[in-house]
């Protein structure tokens, strides 16, 4: 094992979280991020080893498709070492919304991931933690402050919700712009715990497959089952059977509305926000199998989305290329014609 993962578990002993705070591109190392929850024997980022087929799976009580369970061969665990972190300010004015932007610095795979954070905010350690880990799985990762600066309280106004839409709609046109637009990756991913779980299923539904290719929504609240025939793309619902926030009766009637490929894996006797904030020995276990599996659902979902852009690009190309070669062949036919005739005029002069 590396290094990274020895450093992290390290750091995890000390208890605090650095927030990360860049105003200019500036690598992350495990130096630099100590990690809070995780005891000194668990080894954060580890990937678990390669020749094992398969993760355990005896806490999940649901069907699970066995590719998502699957470690995939080849990835190196050094790759996980440095990651960027960026503070942006995506728009102008009153309308402006600050985020977080994690990038992959030595595996990087170009893809996008919009993350929609839980009641706690952009700048919640489990959160940015979260995020971090999935920039370490070769993502680039974007954390817009939904709340505005101000964390969930008990006391405070009820968010309005077309703001915060049209704040998911500037980080979405952002991550477009940057990644989309740019060649670099075909579609978005989104992923979403909480209360962002619950609005994964709502930017979905608007989104109709324009700019999303897959979805993320870890025991999502508040969510609208009928929207989800408005979504276009497959979704991965992670939660557990003991979570009164996320009705596992609920996500599997948008499951079926959704179909293409979504998927419902359920945690025995797991509770609401076991995912990204583990409790517990047993919920880390279960948090680190969690992750996984939306690991693969993402790479799975992503990578074909590029692979089959890379077939439409190879095969443009191709198509070009044959038109360059016949244009070439065209002209030399031409030139080989005029040196002929120019041969034969001079010639017929030397006679």
């Amino acid at each position: 094992m590396g290094s990274y993962c020895r450093d992290m578990g390290t750091l995890a002993s000390t208890g605090t979280y650095a927030s990360i705070r860049r105003r200019s591109n500036s690598s992350i190392s495990s130096s630099s991020l100590s990690l809070r929850r995780r005891p000194v024997n668990y080894n954060y980022c580890f990937i678990p080893p390669f020749s094992s087929p398969l993760l355990p799976s005896s806490n999940i009580i649901s069907k699970v498709s066995c590719s998502l369970l699957k470690v995939e061969d080849g990835i190196d665990d050094e790759a996980c070492e440095l990651v960027s972190g960026l503070e942006l300010s995506i728009g102008e004015g009153a309308d402006s919304i600050n985020a977080c932007l994690f990038k992959a610095m030595k595996n990087n795979n170009g893809c996008g991931i919009l993350l929609l954070s839980d009641i706690f905010g952009f700048e919640d350690s489990s959160t940015r933690e979260f995020a971090y880990r999935v920039a370490c799985n070769g993502y680039n990762v974007l954390v817009p402050d939904l709340f505005r600066g101000d964390p969930w309280a008990k006391d405070r106004p009820k968010i309005i919700p077309q703001r915060m839409a049209n704040d998911i709609a500037a980080s979405t046109k952002w991550m477009v712009d940057e990644f989309v637009a740019a060649g670099i990756s075909k579609k978005l991913g989104v992923i979403g715990f909480c209360y962002g779980g619950g609005r994964v299923i709502e930017v979905l539904a608007r989104d109709q497959d324009a700019c999303f290719g897959i979805g993320v929504s870890f025991y999502g609240t508040r969510m609208d089952p009928s929207i989800a025939s408005d979504i276009k793309v497959p979704v991965l619902f992670i939660s557990g059977d003991n979570d009164p926030l996320c009705p596992i009766s609920v996500l599997r009637d948008i499951e079926t509305t959704i179909g293409r490929g979504s998927q419902v894996v359920v945690f025995r006797e797991r509770g609401h926000g076991f995912a990204h904030r583990p409790a517990s020995p047993e919920e880390d276990g279960d948090a680190e199998q969690a992750f996984m599996i939306m690991r693969n659902f993402l790479n799975d979902g992503l990578h074909s989305l590029i692979g089959k852009s890379l077939e439409r690009v190879t095969a443009v190309l191709e198509a070009k290329l044959q038109t360059l070669m016949l244009l070439v062949e065209s002209r030399r036919w031409d030139f080989d014609n005029c040196v002929s005739e120019h041969s034969s005029y001079a010639t017929i002069g030397s006679q």
